[in-house]
This record gives C-alpha cells, structure tokens and sequence, in this order.
C-alpha cells in the first residue's frame, strides 16, 4: 500500500485537475532543447510519418504508441542524434547539438551537460484523450541522463507547453531522477508521472502528441544514454463507479510461478527512499516481475545494502525507482524504466479495458502489476483499505478469480492471495468510487505495469499486439 502521501496524489487526481488554480508557469525553461530550434506543434495533423505503429483498438479508448524500431527512430527529427543499431535500435548522441547547465533540484549541484535531442512525429490519438501517460527504456551510463517531454495539440487547435515528464537516470550519483511539479498551462496540468485536462466536463481532449528525448553526457566524454523504447499511453476512460461483470476467460485455471514478496517485511528500513513498508508496494510488484523473467540485481549491485537485511533485491528496487520530488518509489514509468535496466527486458505504462485482457496476457505467460485503491470492505481477504496500492495479477482459478501476488503482506509466505473476480475488476477498472467517509475519490481506471523480454515467445508477441503493444 502507498502512504498518505503518494496514496493523496493518485486519488485525488481527477477532482484536483477539475478544480486546479489558474495557469502556472510551464518548465520548458529547465529543458536544455528549449534553446534549440525546433518545428512548431501542427494543429493536430495526421499521424505523419512512422505513426502507423498506433496502439489503437476498436471500441477502445486506450491507446498506447511506441517508438522501438530503427525506422521508427530515423521517422523522428534528431539534433545531434544518431540511430544505435543492433538487436535493440535505438538513438544515442552523435555529436552533441550544445552545451547546457542543469541545477539538479535535490543537490542543488549545478553542472555542463552536452546534449542531444530527438523528437518523435506527431502522434494523432483515435480517440482524443483526457490523460496521457508517457514511459520508456534506456540504458544511461555513468556520465549520462535523459528528459522526456511531451508537447500535445488539444482539440480546439490550441498547443500544450512542452511539459517534462520525467527526468531519469538509472543510477543516483550523477542526477537525482525526478518529475517535476507545477506544469499547467490552465488547461492541463502533470501530475507527478500524468498528463491529465483540467476540466474534463468542458469536452477539451488531447487530440495528438510529440514526445522528445533530450540526452545528456558529461562533456568531452564518449558516453552516451541509449533509448531503446519511448512511448505513451494516452486514455479517455469514461467516469464510472462500477464496471459491467466479466465471465472467466481463457484463463482461467492458469497460474504462473511468479516469485513471492511481502513489503511489510521492511518496514523502517532506508527512509531516505520512504522508509519500507506500506511505501514499497510498486518497487516489490516490479521485483517479483523481474525475477519472474529470470533477471535480479548482482551481489555487486547489492553491496550497498545492509546485509541484515532479508531480500535486499526488494530495497535495491526501492532506491532505484525512488522520485526524489514525489519522495516515493510509486512514480509508474520509473518503475518500469527500472525494469528494463535488466538485460533484454522491457516495461510498459499502460491501461486495458477489461479482466479478458489481463486473461490474455496471463494465458501468453505474461504476468501483470496492476494499481488500484479500494476500501476494506470491498476486496475480501485483503484485510486492508487502500488510496492506491500496486499488486501483480499471476493467474485465475478454474472459476475465474483472480490469483495475485499482493505485497502488503506480512511474510513472504503470505502474498499470495486469491481474490473474488468482480470485487477485483471492479475496483481496478473503475474510475470513481467511495472512500470512508462517502466521498468521492478517484479510481486508477486500469492502469498496469506489462514487464516482458525485449524478444518475447512468438505467442507472447501475438497477446501484446493484440492489446496494441508492439
């Protein structure tokens, strides 16, 4: 489970971009691209070269687009980039398009970068969005870090800021990773790891998007970030309470051996990166995940961590996906760029539309980490209430429930649970409910982390494209 503190941003969301305060200054000025020339934001145009890759859906109203592949990268606009072959293409700084000084918030160190910037074609959405949720995969070197920014054209033709939407590294010692707060342009807003429309009862939507990658290196060095993977989620899931009951599905009977985790296991350990515990919930999921794929950090990568401690995987996952602005490790596409630091892995934000979808996905042997917030009484067998906690879903039993691995547990022993079907849909797939107190407080409306091999089995790709992720 996440605490107060993280639990308040994901719940809150929808009734804090309705009421949001008048327009605030955009961060575009911390981007070093923001010095560089780059073409303006067509009113919404067609998706343009290299946007046939779209994840949309019929009868959907999720879509999730990614750049992976070496066409994909030379269809973008490069300033000083160039496309890193391989069996992972992806772009990397040729010869660096300036020099830039960037104050890190949380060191207050200010230092030169050399940077380049790579720009995608615009993206048209098939159906305008109301939240955008952006994520990616990048190998970032000592020396090295990347900003991933977002601008969007809405629909009444008018353009987003150039809105930051992570500052990353995998490592810690060169940059603190970290979002950044008070984008707005009053019309919009990020929060945290989400773009989302103030005022969604207006009709305004996102009608299409560019993301831009901006590398960065020490200067006069030869290192370079490699991303092999930028994409983004954008949604215009409708506002409900309860979502229609599914039958069991071509899962069922199916569960998948996923490795157990409790968080509660290291409550009170490192509360430089929120102190265990209740806070931990997405770093564990991911965890298990990882290893599920046979991957999991060396002794080396593990030294750090006191040896008294069990699983120290769990807190190398914390510290390494910790958003030092949201001081947490709940920021989504952290968690899933953490992931993919692992040799051939990859980790996707997105949503899906129904169970049948994670049915899917369980059946190709691919197991999901889903977010969702509930009371005590609506979950049986949680025995907890949560404003917003991560779990993994690894199988269905014959009659359809759902068998997850739910880290707010007491042992590892204990994470396994099985959940009733509807009472799980429900509050996953919904996007309002009740808390306590009979107020309204929002629902995640389907989000879920898919971690998955850069080369997954010929099954796994068909479940994957199926779901409009390639």
């Amino acid at each position: 489970m996440t605490d107060s503190r993280p639990a308040t941003r994901r719940t809150v969301l929808a009734a804090a971009v309705a009421t949001a305060a008048a327009a605030v200054a955009s961060q575009t000025a911390l981007s070093p691209a923001a010095a560089s020339p780059l073409p303006a934001s067509p009113p919404a145009p067609g998706t343009g070269p290299g946007g046939a890759r779209t994840g949309a859906r019929t009868g959907s109203t999720v879509d999730y687009r990614a750049w992976t592949s070496a066409a994909d990268w030379r269809s973008g606009t490069g300033q000083g980039t160039r496309v890193a072959t391989g069996h992972r293409p992806g772009i990397a700084i040729a010869a660096p398009a300036g020099t830039t000084d960037y104050t890190d918030p949380h060191t207050r160190r200010t230092a030169a970068w050399e940077y380049a910037v790579w720009t995608s074609p615009v993206h048209r959405l098939p159906v305008p969005a109301s939240e955008l949720v952006a994520s990616w995969n990048a190998h970032t070197p000592a020396g090295t870090w990347i900003r991933i920014e977002m601008r969007g054209t809405y629909t009444d033709g008018t353009d987003t800021p150039w809105y930051t939407l992570g500052v990353w590294a995998s490592g810690d010692e060169d940059i603190r990773r970290t979002s950044v707060d008070d984008q707005g342009d009053g019309k919009s807003s990020v929060w945290t790891d989400t773009f989302a429309v103030d005022d969604t009862s207006t009709g305004l939507r996102l009608a299409s998007y560019r993301l831009r990658a901006t590398l960065h290196r020490a200067p006069g060095t030869d290192a370079t970030p490699v991303v092999w993977r930028l994409g983004a989620m954008g949604s215009d899931v409708p506002d409900r309470f309860e979502v229609p009951a599914s039958a069991p599905g071509v899962a069922a009977g199916i569960e998948l051996d996923v490795p157990r985790y409790s968080q509660n296991t290291h409550i009170g350990q490192y509360p430089e990166y929120d102190n265990g515990g209740e806070a931990w919930c997405s770093p564990t999921s991911s965890q298990m995940i990882i290893e599920y794929w046979g991957r999991k950090p060396t002794a080396e990568d593990l030294s750090w961590v006191n040896p008294e401690y069990a699983d120290p995987q769990v807190c190398h996952a914390a510290r390494f996906t910790y958003d030092y602005q949201y001081s947490g490790c709940g920021n989504w596409p952290f968690n899933t760029a953490y992931a993919a630091t692992y040799r051939d892995m990859q980790g996707i934000v997105t949503r899906l539309d129904s169970l049948a979808d994670a049915e899917s996905l369980v059946r190709a042997g691919i197991p999901l980490i889903t977010s969702q917030s509930f009371m005590e009484s609506e979950l049986d067998g949680a025995g907890y209430g949560t404003a917003g906690h991560l779990m993994t879903v690894i199988g269905f039993t014959k009659d359809g429930d759902v068998i997850a691995n739910d880290p707010a547990s007491d042992s590892n022993e204990a994470v396994r649970h099985v959940y009733k079907r509807r009472q799980f849909e429900n509050i996953w797939l919904r996007t309002k409910r009740y808390n306590e107190k009979g107020q309204v407080r929002s629902g995640t409306g389907g989000i879920c982390y898919i971690l998955f091999p850069a080369k997954p089995a010929p099954s796994q790709r068909r479940a994957l494209r199926a779901l409009g992720i390639r």
